[in-house]
This record gives structure tokens, C-alpha cells and sequence, in this order.
């Protein structure tokens, strides 16, 4: 039996008797009242696809930060990094942005942290509130009619609808790709990030690969390796673990076989007759069976100076008499007929005097000058001021033209600085460099490299210094071999500009453990060797010619070389201090990147380029060749 009530016409309704009878009743006349009113809204058609709507901006919000309102059946589809749309309501205009934090959960009408949540959490409770996304946007830019990307001058009005990008919109807007792939976006995994191997403002502008150990650093450089020479580049690699030195076989690794299939590729070395591997005279090679491995010595001659006593450390007293033992060196060569050379045309004397006449010893050494020579001489020095006997080892000193103008200058008097003792210091340490049997000349048949067939298109030279033995050593080789490309990349810059051949090729060289050459304490040190790769990386940029630095310990590189630096691949990172510095250098980072940089995966990357729109969280490629020391 019903009872009933009277409604507000006086009449009377019945009221029904069960809970479900009064529903059925609600939904009847729920229906009832819409088909009056004139049906369903309409959908509005500027709303369609919609995932969330801006939000009331707050006390604390900032200048570019937006925050966004989800339904929770869209609360996946707005990751971290996701590139959004917000049309501005009623205004007309809009914006893109990228989140930069979040997705977040937040329970309906209800503080999160709230007494009634925390007992229902705590409780093992099967109820669920009705909760709601939230994330953060920052504003990258308001849209143009014509597409453009220009500074926002105002923001998006609440409760403006908002539209995550599909991946080729987000790829037309990151401005992200190139021949020289990276890798995949984090957030539009369709979005392929590389690099334009054409163009000059990119690779030739040099970059960083920092990282700690673990981080995937290698796996990035072998990557890059290998893309950049696929795009015509030639590449050399300092090696100073011998990490690289098995590029020319396919990985065999299982898990770097597995990624591979994963993302479509498939493993695969550089082909042999692109690859060569270098290693010092007399010194191993951690791939001993390589069909392109050969011997290298140094070229004293090649080495500035001023270089070699900052790397050998000389203190003040051995730096006057090392340059002294330097002019009578020079001397002793221009005698000998050596350089300039005796029995050459009168246009080729010409332009070895022409070269003698621009040489800048804070460049380079004085040409055809041997470790051995300039050692005789030292000990010449000695033996004058110490008024012993002298017997050289070099050809050139034993008699002729050479030993005579050596023995006049000799007996100048008051010509020689210092007593014996000093002399024998500076011999010493000379003595330490001859012994180890690396420069072209005394007891050395191992040929210097030829550094144009380093520089043929495509072609990859792994430089293999893990033998080396003294940190000292491979810088020296190091050095040597910088001078060696700058020159070879010199020569034919300037044969193209007399119309006598093609453009240079463009040539990427990566340094490895390059805190150990470029340390701030060793360029404090070594200002001549700093100041040599600031002139690279320089003149570099107009002649096709980029440096890539990779490190493990950023905070040991100076900020003079970070300065030379415009692109940056950044790795796991734990250490507040350097991320903190990093900050200082690397411009357009939100923080939301740099709050992941300390936890992210192995393979995972922030890159920022010069052609990007905005730096990106990567994930990068996984390497087809074989790297020696990955876990």
C-alpha cells in the first residue's frame, strides 16, 4: 500500500514503497523533464577531445605555470612531458604548453591528507571517493594565425579547455628531428629525436655527454658514433679505456639485442673498410684482432711548446732553460739544413721561410724537430755548463753544419743560464718522456698517423689510449692528435677557397674521460693546453669541425670548456652540486626535468639543442655495435 503526500499544486503524489520504485520513478520523471525542456544538450564542438580544463589561478602560481583540472577517466593521458593545447575561453586565444608535473590524483570535495582519507587509507577501507587529475603546465608560447610560436603576454582564462598533441603536431613543434637519431621522446614516443647532420649551428657548436657510470653514456657515443659516420661525418674517438674499440662487430650483447628488436633495429658494426683503430708504438690494444688496427708514434715537432712543459709540469727555472735548449734547437735545424730544407726549389725554400715567419709556438712546434734532437741538445747545455764532454745520440750533432753552429753557440760567453744541477732536472724529465719510445724518430719505426685518411666521409678512427700507462702520456697523445686534424682540416679549408678542391668534410671528434684532459686543475695549470682547444673549437665551427666531451665527473671540467659547449646530453646525475652548476649553464631546463635527472633510467637522457624548441627527457637508442665494458 502507497502513501501520499501533497505536492506544491495541492494535489497529491503517491510516495512509492521501495527504495527501487521510488528510483525507477526519479529517472521517469527525469526524462520527462528533459524531453520538455527540448532534449540532451548539444555537445560543444570546440570542447570535443578535450582531457582537462584550466583552473583558478592561485597565490603561489607563476608566471608561466598553468594548472590543469582532469576527469579521472582522463587522467592517463596527460603524462609528464606530454605537449598540450590550451584555447583560451572566451578570448579566443591559444597557447601550448608542456607538463612539467604531475599527472596527480586528488580525491573530490576532500583534502588528500584529510582525517576521514587517512582513516580510510589506514584501514584497509574498500571505499573509494570520486577524485579528479591535476597537473602543471608551463607555457611554452601563445600560437600565432600563422602558426607561430611568440612570448605569451597574457594567460589562459579559467575553465579554458585544454588538448594533448598527437605525435605529429608534437614533432612540427619540437623542432626535434635529424638524420643523426637519438633516440624517442619521453611522452610522444613516436616523436623521433636526432640531429640534422647539415647543419652548421648543431654539431659544430660541440656538445657534452655527462653522466654518471651506469648511465648510458657509452651507449649514447656509440650510437652517435655510428649515426654521424652513416651521415657522411668522419668521426675520431679518444678512446682512453679502449671502451669503443670492437665498433666494427655487431652487439652480442642479450640485452642490447633485445632493446634493439624493441625498437626496430637491428645489431650491426661499422663496416671494416670505414673503421680503423690506432694505437700508440709500442703499447696494446684491447681488440688486438682487428683487421684495421696500426701502430702510431708522435710527432714532437707537432706539440707546442708551451704544451709540452705544462703537461710535464716544468716550474719556472725549467721552463727558461727548456726554451733556451728550444732556440738552439731551431738553430741547429735551420744549419743542418733540415728545415728550411737544403736542395729544394727556390719557391719551396720561399714558403718554408713564409711558414717559419707566421709560426705560433702557442700552436704548434717548430717543424722537423724529434724528441732525440732537442734532447742532445739539453744535454749539450749540460755538459757545456758542467764542462764535461758531450756525445749525441742524433745524426745531425755528430759533425756537419749542425754540431758546428751548436758548439758556437755553446761557447757565447755567458750565453748559458742556470749551474748543471738544473740542466740535469729538465734532462730527467725529458729522459722520462724519450723512454717511453712513442715519438717518431730514435729507435721509433712506428709512422705517425696520416690524419687524411682519418678524414675520408663516413669514416670511423677509434684512437686507442688505455695503454698508455701516465695520464701525462695520453694527454700528450691527445694533443697530438687535435694539432694533427685542426692542421689536415686547415689545409683543405684553404685549398677549397683557392678553387683547388671540394669543401671540407665534416669531421666530428670525441673526447672521452675528458676530465682527464681538460680538468679546471689542469687547465689552471696548462693555460697553452686550454687555450689549444679553445682555438679549435673556435675556428671548428666554421670549418665543419666538432668536438663532443664526454665525462663522468662534470664538476672536474672547467667552466671555460663547459662555455665552449651548446648542446648537452645529460645523463643520471646524483650530485646536487654539479646539477646545481649545471643549472648555471644549461639554459631552458624547467625544473620539473631537473628534479628526474638524479633518478633517471639507465638509457634515458634530457638532450638540449641548439634546434629545439625546448631541451626533452629522451630515451635513447640502444647501441648496434659491440661496446666492451657494459653491464
Amino acid at each position: 500500500m502507497n502513501a501520499t503526500t501533497a505536492n506544491g499544486s495541492g494535489s497529491e503524489r503517491a510516495i512509492p514503497a521501495s527504495p527501487l520504485a521510488g528510483a525507477d520513478d526519479y529517472r521517469r520523471r527525469l526524462e520527462e523533464d528533459v524531453t520538455a525542456a527540448g532534449g540532451p544538450a548539444a555537445a560543444d564542438p570546440e570542447v570535443a577531445g578535450a582531457v582537462g580544463r584550466t583552473m583558478f589561478d592561485q597565490p603561489g602560481s607563476a608566471d608561466l605555470g598553468v594548472t590543469v583540472l582532469l576527469h579521472r577517466d582522463r587522467l592517463q593521458t596527460a603524462p609528464s612531458q606530454a605537449l598540450v593545447r590550451i584555447k583560451s575561453r572566451p578570448d579566443g586565444r591559444s597557447y601550448l604548453g608542456v607538463v612539467t608535473a604531475g599527472p596527480f590524483a586528488e580525491p573530490d570535495g576532500l583534502r588528500a591528507d584529510s582525517s576521514l582519507m587517512v582513516a580510510l587509507g589506514t584501514h584497509d577501507s574498500g571505499f573509494l571517493p570520486e577524485y579528479h587529475g591535476r597537473v602543471q603546465v608551463t607555457i611554452l608560447g601563445q600560437e600565432t594565425k600563422d602558426g607561430a610560436l611568440v612570448p605569451p603576454r597574457l594567460r589562459p582564462l579559467p575553465n579554458s579547455p585544454v588538448f594533448v598533441l598527437d605525435d605529429a603536431e608534437a614533432a612540427k613543434l619540437l623542432k626535434c628531428g635529424g638524420d643523426i637519431r637519438l633516440g624517442s621522446a619521453v611522452g610522444h614516443e613516436a616523436v623521433r629525436v636526432g640531429v640534422p647532420s647539415g647543419a652548421k649551428a648543431v654539431l659544430p657548436r660541440h656538445t657534452a655527454v655527462l653522466g654518471t657510470t651506469g648511465g648510458g653514456k657509452s651507449t649514447t657515443v656509440a650510437g652517435l658514433v655510428k649515426q654521424a659516420a652513416d651521415a657522411g661525418w668522419a668521426v675520431v674517438l679518444l678512446d682512453v679505456d679502449g671502451e669503443y674499440t670492437r665498433l666494427n662487430e655487431p652487439t652480442a650483447d642479450p640485452q642490447m639485442v633485445k632493446a634493439l628488436a624493441e625498437s626496430g633495429m637491428e645489431p650491426g658494426g661499422i663496416p671494416g673498410d670505414r673503421f680503423g683503430l690506432y694505437h700508440l708504438a709500442g703499447r696494446e690494444t684491447t681488440n688486438p684482432t682487428c683487421a684495421g688496427r696500426r701502430e702510431f708514434s708522435l710527432q714532437f715537432a707537432r706539440l707546442s711548446p708551451y704544451t709540452v712543459m705544462d703537461l710535464l709540469d716544468l716550474n719556472e727555472a725549467q721552463r727558461d732553460r727548456f726554451l733556451f735548449a728550444y732556440d738552439l734547437a731551431k738553430g741547429v735545424l735551420r744549419a743542418a739544413g733540415i728545415f728550411p730544407e737544403n736542395g729544394k726549389s727556390p719557391d719551396e725554400l720561399a714558403r718554408q721561410e713564409r711558414l717559419i715567419v707566421s709560426l705560433d709556438e702557442f700552436e704548434r712546434g717548430y717543424p722537423r724537430l724529434t724528441l732525440s734532437l732537442f734532447l742532445d741538445v739539453v744535454g749539450a747545455c749540460k755538459a757545456r755548463v758542467n764542462k764535461a764532454g758531450f756525445e749525441p745520440y742524433s745524426a745531425e750533432l755528430k759533425e756537419g753544419p749542425g754540431r758546428e753552429y751548436l758548439d758556437s753557440r755553446l761557447h757565447e760567453k755567458d750565453s748559458l743560464p742556470g749551474v748543471a744541477s738544473s740542466w740535469g732536472k729538465l734532462q730527467s724529465v725529458l729522459w722520462r718522456l724519450h723512454r717511453l719510445q712513442v715519438f717518431h724518430g730514435y729507435k721509433v719505426r712506428a709512422r705517425p698517423i696520416v690524419y687524411a685518411d682519418l678524414l675520408g666521409p663516413g669514416r670511423v678512427s677509434v684512437i686507442d689510449l688505455s695503454d698508455a700507462g701516465m695520464t701525462e702520456l695520453s694527454n700528450l697523445a691527445v694533443s697530438d692528435v687535435l694539432r694533427g686534424i685542426q692542421e689536415e682540416q686547415e689545409r683543405w679549408y684553404r685549398q677549397h677557397e683557392r678553387g683547388e678542391g671540394p669543401a671540407p668534410g665534416k669531421v666530428l671528434i670525441v673526447v672521452e674521460e675528458a676530465h682527464e684532459f681538460l680538468s679546471a686543475e689542469r687547465v689552471d695549470k696548462c693555460p697553452a693546453l686550454f687555450a689549444q682547444v679553445a682555438r679549435l673549437a673556435k675556428r671548428g665551427r666554421k670549418r665543419w669541425l666538432a668536438l663532443a666531451f664526454v665525462t663522468q665527473l662534470p664538476q672536474h671540467l672547467p667552466k671555460q670548456v663547459l662555455g665552449l659547449v651548446n648542446s648537452f646530453v645529460l645523463h643520471k646525475l646524483t650530485d646536487p652540486a654539479v646539477v646545481s652548476d649545471l643549472k648555471k649553464t644549461v639554459a631552458g631546463i624547467d625544473d620539473g626535468l631537473w628534479a628526474r635527472l638524479p633518478g633517471l633510467a639507465p638509457g634515458q637522457a634530457i638532450a638540449s639543442f641548439p634546434h629545439f624548441t625546448r631541451p626533452l627527457l629522451v630515451s635513447v637508442d640502444p647501441a648496434p655495435g659491440q661496446l666492451r665494458m657494459t653491464e
